[in-house]
């Protein structure tokens, strides 16, 4: 029996960054896979950091947490959100993990006294990598993207890689899109197809050649625009595909569809199956027109910076679908609640509030606040990671009678550290990579609000922290009312908190909008968002 070979698709950046070369393979992904197809995805980075763990979200957005552990860029969130494919640390590979492996080889000896050079040494070991990811092989294709824009000094390599390797593989096993920029100049009335045709050349100047390019523009591109690309960046007319602005990442996919991109990579690449698309059909009706229309506020630190929270706007989405609702998100930065009178008049007419993660001291006391207006005004609540924290810390101030309860990441000097410092953190000095990270298991007590949202007793969820809730306190916590309702039986962590004698106020030690789908909006932003409806309903 003749085994298939692999296929590989390379998405590659033009002209500027940040022109959605992740949902592009991620939307890719996602009409291969309606296809019957098994499909992984691998984003190369070019930075030198090892992972994005220790970036600040300004420089990097959100850093996706993965159930190994791994810390890695969003776009691999987007890959999961629309393959619905759990991935590893085998799809996020970074320049700086590429160089260390290299120059650890070569402090051991491996190259045997060798020179040790960009090519073969860097290169060999990036195809390396892109062909880690499916071995054993698993998956009939491998969409692999390559972060920053063609023509950088720090991109090369990675191009250099992916030459080599297609002349490998050859023709019929892969193929390349290039995303590029057609932008419309207002003074003169015209769309500018040069920055385009420049990109292609440098990319050609490399050694390889788009067979399909994604021109992302503001207008529709007309006939002339097309042919006139297709002719400078020696491609098909066809195969230049338009990219204009969309209310939903999710309608990607059927853009490309509509330009039958599914189709020119499957006979491409010999393929077989037929796409389909109506999942996602329905899915943007129900999101475009919804019966109801909830007011979220946001919570949290970063809230000038949306891509810092990306998985959680995505799971609102999802979850807003599933509850035939539109998800309004308003934005509160926690240093600006204040007190009581600041809390009534930022959330005084929200449907729900969430708590988002973060680190840090900074707005802490707005958060707690945030948490005591929901619990004591009835308002849906969820808390994710820190926002578990933060609802321990107020219910323990204002319920327990604990009046200096804090975190001791916020206070070291707290009498009652309801929070604190987990015992396999205390003597870690590296920040990378040394949090308690990736997917651990959670046992939830029947007839809880978690139990009845996730309908099971064992989940696993992903996490990303250093302190837990102090298991000193866990019998006054409950004494005095709060359910703990999900907890890590290993280490006697406690994961879930919600309270009894409200409508919806549930917080988790871990992140469940990482596991939040397209396909299927995680169990605990579907129940958040279904209160804030009936919270909705019932103000009417």
């Amino acid at each position: 029996m003749v085994k298939s070979p692999v296929k590989y698709i390379f998405v590659l950046g033009g002209v500027i960054s940040g022109l959605g070369k992740g949902i592009a393979a991620a939307s890719i992904g996602y009409l291969l896979k309606s296809a019957g197809l098994r499909v992984t995805i691998l984003k190369l980075d070019p930075y030198l950091n090892v992972d994005p763990g220790t970036m600040n979200p300004y420089q990097h957005g959100e850093v996706f947490v993965l159930d190994d552990g791994s810390e890695t860029d969003l776009d691999l969130g987007h890959y999961e959100r629309f393959i619905d494919v759990d991935m590893s640390k085998n799809n996020n590979a970074t320049s700086g993990q590429v160089y260390s492996t290299v120059l650890d080889r070569e402090r051991r000896g491996d190259y045997l006294g060798a020179t040790i050079q960009v090519i073969p040494h860097i290169t060999n070991e990036i195809i390396e990598r892109i062909k880690l990811v499916n071995r054993p092989k698993k998956y009939d294709v491998v969409i692999c993207e390559v972060g920053g824009t063609v023509g950088d000094i720090e991109s090369q390599p990675f191009m250099e890689a992916i030459r080599q390797l297609s002349l490998e593989v050859g023709y019929h096993n892969h193929t390349i899109m290039h995303v590029t920029l057609v932008p419309y100049i207002q003074a003169s009335e015209e769309l500018k197809t040069k920055p385009t045709q420049h990109s292609v050349m440098k990319l050609r100047e490399i050694g390889l050649t788009p067979d399909m390019i994604l021109a992302r523009t503001e207008y529709p591109l007309t006939k002339e625009v097309k042919q006139k690309i297709g002719l400078f960046g020696n491609v098909n007319p066809d195969h230049v595909i338009e990219g204009t602005e969309v209310k939903s990442i999710y309608e990607v996919p059927l853009t490309l569809y509509k330009q039958k991109v599914g189709d020119i990579i499957m006979e491409r690449l010999q393929l077989p199956g037929e796409v389909d698309v109506s999942y996602l059909e329905t899915f943007i009706k129900k999101f475009k027109k919804p019966k109801h229309q909830v007011n979220i506020a946001m919570c949290g630190k970063y809230t000038e910076l949306p891509d810092a929270y990306k998985s959680v706007l995505e799971a609102f989405i999802h979850a807003g679908v599933e509850n035939n609702a539109r998800v309004n998100v308003s934005w509160v930065g926690t240093e600006d609640v204040r007190n009581d009178k600041d809390a009534d008049r930022i959330f005084g007419k929200m449907d729900g509030i969430l708590l988002l993660p973060g680190f840090g001291k900074r707005g802490s006391e707005g958060k707690i606040l945030s948490c005591k207006y929901a619990r004591e005004n009835k308002i849906p609540f969820l808390g994710i990671c820190l926002g578990l924290q933060c609802a321990v810390i107020e219910f323990a101030r204002n319920v327990c009678g604990l009046k200096d309860a804090n975190s001791t990441e916020f206070n070291k000097k707290t009498n009652y550290p309801v929070i604190d410092l987990m015992e396999s953190q205390r003597a870690i000095k590296i920040k990378g990579g040394t949090m308690r990270l990736g997917a651990y298991d959670c046992e939830v007590d029947v007839g809880t609000k978690a139990y009845a949202a996730y309908g099971k007793k064992k989940i696993s969820e992903r996490h990303r922290h250093r302190w837990e809730v102090n298991n000193r306190y866990k019998d006054r916590l409950e004494k005095n009312g709060l359910i703990i309702s999900g907890i890590n039986l290993e280490l006697n962590l406690i994961e879930i908190v919600e309270l009894p004698d409200h409508p919806w106020y549930v917080a988790g030690q871990f992140h469940p909008e990482l596991k939040s789908r397209v396909s299927k909006a995680h169990p605990l932003f579907r129940e958040f968002i279904k209160a804030s409806v009936n919270n909705l309903n019932g103000k009417s």
